[in-house]
């Protein structure tokens, strides 16, 4: 199966309202920093790899994105997985969280 090398993403703002948007009050340090393209999936809860609908073959992990801060919390300090099929150019998002 391919698989993408490990990037690591650091976000940056873009704006005067996102530089000025707070940190987590209470969600240890590592939360809002786990964002990253390809390499494994630093999945929360139980492995889940989905398979493409169109051709049934396993999907490659593409993304991870973390929650943000408080407001913008994906469940519980959750992260949001992005898989894709390169065959089919399909692909599939899930949610985990704490």
């Amino acid at each position: 199966m391919k698989s993408i090398p490990p990037f690591q993403l650091i976000p940056k703002a873009l704006s005067e309202e996102a530089r000025k948007m707070p940190r987590f009050k209470w969600a240890e340090a590592i939360i809002g920093t786990r964002h990253k393209l390809g390499g494994e999936p630093d999945f929360i809860q139980k492995t889940t790899v989905p398979h493409c609908k169109e051709c049934n073959k396993e999907m490659v992990f593409y993304a991870q994105l973390d929650s943000i801060n408080d407001e913008f919390c994906i469940g519980d300090c959750g992260m949001i997985y992005v898989f894709i099929c390169f065959e089919c150019l399909s692909s599939v998002s899930i949610i985990q969280s704490y």
